[in-house]
């Protein structure tokens, strides 16, 4: 039984980081993108 818990404990702890991760950055990367589109709005609607 340990043979088969180890493997599933090494490999399940780096995908659930991985996992926060990556639903932590996606968040941010929604943030910045908008960010983005408003400069650019922004910026199309300034003179010169």
């Amino acid at each position: 039984m340990e043979e088969i818990l180890a493997p599933i404990a090494n490999l399940g702890f780096p995908i659930v980081v991985s996992i926060y991760l990556l639903v932590r950055v996606e968040s941010k990367l929604d943030k910045l993108s908008d960010s983005i589109n408003e400069l650019a709005r922004v910026l199309s609607k300034s003179p010169g």
